[in-house]
Order: C-alpha cells, then structure tokens, then sequence
C-alpha cells in the first residue's frame, strides 16, 4: 500500500506543479475568463454536434451545470445553439468567431507548453510510454465501474 500511496501523492503533487507553473500565463493569456469557461469552449470546438449531455460527460460536470455554463458563455457571445433539420427537439453549440479565437489561444499555450517539456518525453523509450499509458487506462476503467455521485 505504501507504494500506491506514494505513486498517487507524486502524481498530485505533478499536477499541482504543473498547474501552478501554467497559471500566470494561462491568466494572463486568457484574462476575464474562468478555467471552466476556457475547457467548455475546447470540449465544444472538438466534439461533433455538442449538446448538454455530450457535454456533461466530456467535462465531468452535471448536465445542469452545462446549462448554466453554456447560458453563461452565449450571453459572453463565445457560443451560439443550433438545431439540426432533422432533430429540432436537441440543441447543439458551436464556437463563435470570438470562442473560437479563445479556443485557438487556448490550443497555442498548451502547444507552447508541451514544447518547454519535450525534452522530458523525447528520452522516454516506447515501453515506457506503454507502460504509463496501461496503467492510465486500467486506472481509468477502474473508476468507470465505481458509482457516480452526480
């Protein structure tokens, strides 16, 4: 167990460093805007035909919360609702000229920081990327089966 305990403490404490020596420029770079504003625009730039339930479980947020959020983010003027002809019970979104230059600023940091980190994963070896990435994954069905608290 004191292996586990460690593994997990190390992987917060990455985290929490990672978040910290992003934040100053995340802020700057994206002022005025909430970090749960910023991935809910990412979330509606990537997904086909994002309504509130894609939504809600692509962020891990409640589908009320989406609602809010995205009410949020078209008064904001980031996000527009369409309907599909065939569909017009479902409401979709779609990213604004404005969201999407936040999105693309968005994608331009996290391109910026992945380039100061190469060097950590241009001398990791394919086992150890196989490796990191079968442990992510069993971790991650592991929590799928638990119950939801939503």
């Amino acid at each position: 167990m004191q292996r586990q305990q460690v593994l997990m403490s190390q992987l917060m404490d990455l985290t929490n460093e990672l978040i910290w020596l992003n934040r100053p420029e995340m802020q700057s770079a994206l002022k005025g805007y909430k970090l749960n504003e910023i991935e809910l625009l990412e979330k509606i730039g990537l997904l086909t035909h994002p309504n509130v339930t894609k939504l809600a479980n692509a962020t891990y947020m409640t589908r009320g919360a989406i609602s809010k959020l995205t009410k949020k983010l078209m008064e904001k003027e980031l996000i527009t609702s369409y309907q599909l002809p065939e569909n017009k019970k479902e409401i979709y979104f779609r990213l604004t000229t404005q969201g999407e230059h936040i999105n693309q600023t968005h994608q331009m940091l996290h391109q910026r920081f992945a380039n100061r980190d190469k060097e950590v994963f241009t001398n990791m070896t394919d086992e150890e990327f196989d490796t990191v990435f079968r442990f992510i994954g069993r971790y991650r069905e592991h929590l799928k089966k638990l119950p939801k608290s939503r």
